[in-house]
């Protein structure tokens, strides 16, 4: 198994917050607000790095770079909040390719003070389309052999 690629690193603001307040972190002011972001915002940035992790894996397999559209999420499990503030990884590791899909297993990371989280984990599937066509038909993610 490769190790994992690196697609996304984000450090998460106020303004993707949910509101509601998280327990405060060790060290911090308590009177302070800690807001934990909402899952949506999250889920765009797993489906961004997904497809940016599939991109990578595909140019590695020596094909040429793809357009990829979200075909499904099967599975998400959020294992942990994100808080404001966190700087948060997207890391991807290839699943499974087909001739027109690519399955990517995304991990989600969050850095919090001097601790590495394991936050949330989804494996979401791509097709490569044609912007060409009017219909975006599928395309073979690697030429011919």
């Amino acid at each position: 198994m490769s190790a994992p690629y690196l697609a996304l690193q984000v450090l998460m603001m106020p303004k993707d917050s949910n509101g509601l307040p998280a327990p405060p972190l060790p060290g911090m002011n308590p009177n302070l607000p800690y807001l934990t972001i909402f899952g949506g915002v999250v889920l765009s940035y797993i489906d961004q790095a997904g497809a940016i992790g599939g991109r990578h894996e595909v140019a590695k397999a020596g094909g040429p770079l793809p357009i990829l559209v979200t075909v499904a999420i099967n599975r998400v499990e959020f294992k942990r909040p994100v808080h404001v503030g966190d700087v948060v990884r997207f890391l991807t590791r290839l699943v499974r390719m087909g001739r027109t899909s690519i399955t990517m297993h995304v991990s989600v990371e969050a850095e919090r003070g001097d601790q590495v989280l394991q936050v949330t984990e989804a494996e979401v599937v791509y097709v490569a389309i044609d912007l060409n066509s009017p219909d975006r038909h599928p395309v073979p993610l690697l030429p011919s052999r």
